[in-house]
């Protein structure tokens, strides 16, 4: 087997839902070893969300594979003494806890670059460890609030969360990319680090052109449901046959295009309420009953092949069957088999091909399932076993 790029590496989380397991995944997929700790008996609660794959819970067979589970009851001496000591080997401790709760454990790099001055921390809150907002309560739908991710996604009269846990999700990845570098960072200067990752900076950092849109005073980009904010047309059109098409203007060039083999209107093309983008975006009803007019003489089929002949960007409106058997992903082969502790299930493949490596695609664990072997590698005996889970300290 090929070597991985975090082969060797021990990452420790103290982690929940999606933020921190997301981040902590992604460096199981390139060979890091992730110790996932969780409570004795229920473990993390993204566990009970719902019972959607093999009555297992979707947000946790989704970032929890390729782990080792460690239950460990944390408010008891000898649980907190055992993962202390497993820090003092570790590589990366990575944690999602409520703020401050780490370090009232005595879990502060002060105290444990002591023991370990290689390992790299890394802190994943709502709003960073400073600040007026440090000791507010954060989830993935208050974060897409507070970020003004709400004011530009939904309709005109309704804002929308995303469908996914994005706040999570771009947490996540800056937490991952964050410990990557810190890695590098370590072979250059021996030492580990800090990072300290906000879900509000993170997706603050996602919110990209409508931050900018509303610069100095300006007034932010309209919501406007599928549709795109500044471009048209762009956005969901209906077909003859009920079915939903996706398409895309990017310039004057397509504009053309469109008119001429989409519409099949050359005259269009010279009309001066048309002629440019923002005349475009500015007249959407009008110019809406016109390609309404087109649009609903043709399938869904018809209509993305005169698309693709206009070679107009375009896609199909697909639901979450139509991505589960997505012919582009079977055709190249992204799809792999997990274990779980109630049978095998499909998942994805990680982003990103590369010819060096396979990723890691090992089983989602049970509660506890690596305990004792846990345990017993840092030197317990048996008997001490015994009595922490007799105690439920594990």
């Amino acid at each position: 087997m090929s070597i991985r790029p975090l082969d060797g590496i021990t990452v420790v989380s103290l982690e929940h839902a999606i933020a921190a397991p997301f981040c902590t995944r992604q460096l199981a997929d390139l060979g890091a070893r992730v110790i996932k700790v969780e409570r004795p008996g229920s473990g993390d609660f993204a566990r009970a969300y719902d019972k959607q794959v093999k009555g297992l819970s979707s947000h946790f067979v989704w970032v929890n594979r390729s782990k080792e589970s460690l239950t460990l009851d944390l408010k008891q001496p000898a649980a907190l003494a055992a993962l202390k000591n497993l820090l003092k080997t570790a590589d990366v401790l990575v944690q999602n806890l409520a703020p401050g709760a780490a370090a009232r454990m005595g879990l502060t790099a002060e105290l444990l670059h002591k023991e370990n001055p290689r390992l790299i921390l890394c802190d994943i809150s709502g709003y960073g460890n400073n600040g007026p907002y440090r000791d507010k309560k954060a989830y993935d739908l208050l974060i897409q609030s507070e970020a003004g991710f709400l004011s530009v996604t939904g309709t005109p009269e309704t804002p929308s969360k995303a469908g996914n846990s994005i706040a999570d999700i771009a947490a996540g990845m800056y937490a991952y990319t964050n410990i990557l570098a810190a890695l590098l960072q370590r072979g250059k200067t021996g030492k580990g680090s800090v990072i300290d990752v906000s879900m509000l900076e993170a997706l603050g950092e996602w919110m990209s052109f409508p931050l900018y849109y509303a610069y100095d005073g300006a007034d932010a980009p309209p919501r406007n449901g599928a549709s795109h904010a500044t471009i048209y047309p762009y956005g969901p059109f209906k077909a003859g046959d009920g079915k939903t098409v996706m398409l895309g203007l990017q310039n004057e060039r397509e504009w053309v295009q469109f008119c001429e083999t989409v519409l099949e209107n050359p005259e269009l093309v010279q009309d001066e309420r048309f002629d440019k983008n923002f005349k475009r975006n500015e007249k959407r009803s009008e110019l809406l009953e016109i390609i309404n007019a087109c649009f609903g003489k043709l399938t869904a089929e018809q209509l993305i092949a005169r698309l693709e002949q206009a070679q107009i960007a375009n896609a199909h409106l697909n639901d979450m069957e139509g991505l589960w058997k997505h012919e582009q992903l079977k055709a190249r082969n992204r799809w792999a088999e997990v274990d779980t502790p109630n049978g095998e299930i499909p998942a994805l493949l990680p982003p990103g091909l590369n010819d060096s490596y396979d990723y890691r695609m090992d089983p989602i664990p049970a509660v506890g399932q690596h305990t004792d072997q846990i345990l017993k590698e840092l030197g317990l005996a048996d008997s001490e076993i015994t009595s922490m889970r007799a105690s439920g300290a594990i």
